[in-house]
């Protein structure tokens, strides 16, 4: 008997930086805080009321968005950014930080043993 594999259709969203489509567990959901505020929340749960806008969850994404205005025309004004950019450092390592990593498993010249 034959199997059918069956794939769930994801959903596809655009970034409002890079304008690159991507399926929603890929992406950040922002949206304004509500009450005329210029605040963006990043919606970790993408559950909250209001109007979502979606972000690939990297600084190059973010300066890109910024520098278009893509939050103010994405959330009714919204520009206020200090959250999202402190969400981004929480989660995205430094470029400049190293991973550590054991003994390579060969030597990389022909000298060491």
């Amino acid at each position: 008997m034959t199997e059918l594999l069956h794939t769930r259709h994801q959903p596809v969203r655009t970034c409002i930086g890079c304008r690159k489509q991507g399926q929603r567990s890929e992406l950040i959901r922002l949206v304004a805080e509500g009450g005329g505020s210029p605040v963006v929340l990043v919606d970790e749960r993408r559950r909250m009321a209001g109007r979502g806008a979606w972000l690939h969850p990297s600084t190059t994404c973010l300066t890109l968005a910024s520098k278009r205005r893509a939050f103010a025309r994405a959330l009714a004004g919204a520009s206020e950014v200090t959250a999202v950019e402190s969400y981004l450092a929480a989660v995205i390592l430094p470029a400049d930080t190293e991973v550590k990593a054991g003994k390579p498993s060969k030597p990389e010249s022909g000298s060491e043993n």
